[in-house]
């Protein structure tokens, strides 16, 4: 599955959402975890009420299940969840991206929750030609 993560530096879990410059993606499993990609933006990304920016972050991550931020706004969060993207607030900004990718895979070879044994399921059928059916 593919993690990404809100940061400034590439190391820490420390960007808003929307005014984040880059968001570093992962590939996580129960092997382990490989660096795919560092999507960056450019142009204003302070908070302006302009929800237009957005749509290249969410677009970016179309193909990710969940996003680590230090922070989010309701309506990005909204659309994230309205495309299966699960954004999941860091404790603090001084957390480190490797310390919660350890994590994953540690809960991948153990006792995923519920919502993540679903979404890895609906994966691995996408990736044995089967697609979910809408409920």
């Amino acid at each position: 599955m593919k993690v990404a993560f809100a940061t400034r530096d590439m190391v820490h879990i420390n960007a808003h959402f929307g005014w984040a410059p880059q968001i570093a993606v992962y590939d996580v499993s129960t092997d382990g975890y490989k660096f795919l990609d560092a999507i960056k933006f450019e142009g204003t990304l302070k908070e302006d009420g302009n929800e237009d920016k957005l749509v290249p972050k969410i677009e970016a991550l179309a193909d990710c299940t969940i996003v680590y931020v230090s922070a989010i706004g309701g309506s990005a969060a909204a659309r994230l969840i309205r495309k299966k993207v699960t954004p999941i607030k860091a404790r603090s900004e001084e957390e480190q991206i490797t310390e919660i990718l350890e994590n994953l895979v540690t809960t991948l070879n153990g006792n995923p929750p519920p919502w993540l044994r679903k979404v890895l399921a609906t994966e691995a059928n996408k990736a044995n030609g089967f697609e979910e059916e809408e409920e």
